[in-house]
């Protein structure tokens, strides 16, 4: 009975032309993710859609630092341990917490869905192992042609004091190339993604080509303005299959060139997703 009242709510804030996917041009988005889907997915991504005169609708399943195994167990108990966060077509922002997995994955249409791993453990691959349960659970409760993406995250900063940075010797580029392989192995390893959202690559680049290592808040989270800008650039182009090249967002704040070297680095990321440039 809860778990229908709570799917009733979630039901009652979204329209019910949205719940169809009939030549509307709407492109429904999912993250199961943590507070690294939130950087790169609520904050600028929607504006640089409105832009580019996309309609998106952006759905984001967040608990803080959540792994792969932890979003497994909520599916497998059923748990009602998700803050749901959905950002309508005029950019409205409704949230609900004390969600279900399920419930937000029968709240709508989902063109995409994306999956992420935790930060720390971003780049040991022998913590994916839930990854295949893990989306032949989505599978089943999303519409036949819904796509499968891997958000590829960023690793952290040269100075961060992250419990888990040591695993890989403190050292950003070490962490990154982990990230990659790791990213690379689950592609190879789940047919179902179809695509990489290369947020950590873009972010990398950006790194690279601007001589600033940081473009974090807390030497993990992106910074509010530029890192959190350049993972959308990302997120725009994966998805949509549009450049982000000469988009005219641009966050209050935010230079012309800033935005031209996020977007440049978003671009970059998304023709080499694993990051040749960004490992030079």
């Amino acid at each position: 009975m809860k778990k229908l009242i709570l799917l009733l709510c979630l039901l009652a804030v979204v329209p019910a032309s949205a719940l169809t996917n009939n030549g509307d041009s709407v492109t429904r988005i999912l993250a199961i993710g943590n507070s690294f889907s939130e950087d790169a997915l609520d904050y600028h991504f929607h504006k640089l859609c409105e832009a580019a005169g996309k309609k998106v609708v952006v759905g984001n399943l967040y608990i803080g630092g959540c792994p792969i195994d932890r979003h497994w167990l909520n599916a497998q108990t059923d748990s009602a341990a998700y803050r749901y966060r959905r950002i309508g077509l005029d950019g409205a922002i409704i949230e609900a917490h004390n969600v279900r997995l399920g419930d937000a994955l029968g709240s709508d249409n989902w063109d995409f869905v994306s999956f992420q791993q935790a930060s720390g453990v971003s780049g040991e691959y022998d913590s994916y192992t839930n990854l295949p349960q893990l989306i032949a659970y989505v599978a089943d409760r999303t519409p036949h042609d819904t796509e499968f993406v891997w958000h590829l995250t960023w690793a952290y900063s040269p100075d961060s004091d992250h419990g888990e940075f040591p695993k890989y010797n403190c050292n950003q580029q070490t962490m990154y190339k982990a990230i990659v392989d790791a990213c690379a192995k689950a592609m190879a390893d789940n047919p179902q993604l179809s695509r990489i959202v290369p947020s950590g690559t873009a972010v990398q680049i950006a790194r690279f080509t601007t001589g600033d290592s940081d473009l974090t808040r807390d030497g993990y989270h992106l910074s509010l303005l530029l890192g959190r800008y350049i993972a959308s650039c990302a997120w725009f182009e994966a998805i949509l299959g549009e450049s982000v090249l000469g988009n005219n967002y641009i966050p209050e704040g935010m230079t012309a060139r800033q935005a031209r070297k996020a977007q440049e680095a978003a671009h970059s990321a998304i023709t080499t997703p694993l990051g040749r440039r960004a490992q030079q």
